[in-house]
């Protein structure tokens, strides 16, 4: 790999989370309620681990030492995900951070009294989430994963790494990331590039499958994927490989186990603005008097190998505006 591979690795070396806290003479140790995506036994859950841990360690707070982590994954099982932040609010943590629309919504209907801080919401406004976004009120507040243009954005670039596009399915769960945002976007490129869009929503395995062979059944199908449960990536990954289609991504961590290619809002960078977020509440702010934030930091990752694989070559343009760029 060419770019962050060193530092990505370095994250994922740090140390894991104790069980036990353990607080120096005379601090209170602060709980912190975490409910993310993911397996725990996922490479990419240690990597969010470690970034967050130590974006709170840069900002004075310990794991293990003057804070304690209560960390729940809860995949996509919407079920589990309920069951889970009940779980969480039960602990009475000091702070909870959530990822995703729907484990912020299941905090939020067990709580309104403890500060909650999110990531990846697409809209927080519309969703009930938070009253507005420069002054959230409530109890909550955080950082939206929305960016409108995006939908035409990942068309425009799979567009230009495989020029014989001629349909483009754009495929999400509507149970847990409805994409409605992403479509104006997504539509007015497929006019302009003169590519057949196809709203595909899915809920399973079988449906991905299903979906991805009907893509691949003739050439020119592409796969555009604005938000999915990472858990996930295996199965669209493999569908993706297997009929040869091309697919471009939400998340960079798809591009670095086989997809084509992704642009994404920078997860790491996420996880550090969430950590001052979270070391303000700490310290005395109100989460309601805290602005919700939008992504500012973008990167694109590109698989070269999935690119021979399916036949492709990486114009010089995509690879001199990737931040990482997979042999």
């Amino acid at each position: 790999m060419i770019g962050r591979r060193d530092f990505i690795a370095g994250l994922g070396g740090a140390a894991a989370w104790p069980l036990a806290a353990r607080a120096q003479q005379g601090e209170r140790v602060r709980r912190i309620g975490v409910l993310m995506p993911a397996d725990e036994s996922d490479p990419l859950a240690k990597i969010i681990v470690s970034a967050f841990t130590q974006a709170l360690a840069d900002l004075g707070w310990i794991d293990g030492c003057n804070v304690r982590m209560d960390l729940r994954w809860h995949g996509d099982d919407i079920n589990r995900i309920r069951a889970l932040a009940q779980e969480l609010v039960g602990l009475q943590p000091d702070i909870i951070l959530t990822a995703t629309t729907p484990a912020t919504v299941a905090v939020l209907r067990e709580t309104r009294t403890i500060p909650i801080v999110f990531l990846s919401v697409s809209d927080p406004v519309a969703t009930g989430i938070v009253a507005r976004l420069d002054r959230p009120s409530g109890n909550t507040t955080g950082f939206v994963n929305l960016e409108a243009s995006l939908g035409g954005k990942w068309l425009e670039l799979l567009s230009e790494i495989a020029p014989g596009l001629k349909r483009a399915a754009i495929m999400f769960n509507p149970d847990t990331a409805p994409t409605s945002a992403y479509m104006p976007s997504f539509e007015a490129a497929a006019r302009s590039l003169k590519v057949v869009p196809i709203i595909t929503p899915v809920h399973s395995d079988a449906e991905i499958e299903t979906a991805i062979i009907a893509l691949g059944r003739e050439p020119g199908g592409g796969l555009v994927v604005p938000a999915f449960q990472v858990a996930r990536r295996a199965s669209i990954n493999s569908a993706a490989a297997r009929n040869k289609v091309p697919a471009v991504y939400y998340q960079s961590a798809f591009a670095r186990d086989g997809c084509l290619l992704s642009y994404a809002v920078d997860p790491l960078d996420l996880l550090r603005h969430a950590a001052s977020y979270v070391d303000r509440i700490l310290r005395g702010a109100k989460p309601g008097d805290l602005p919700v934030q939008f992504p500012t930091k973008f990167e694109m990752v590109i698989n070269l190998k999935t690119a021979k694989a399916l036949g492709l070559t990486v114009p010089q343009s995509i690879l001199l505006r990737a931040d990482e760029v997979i042999e």
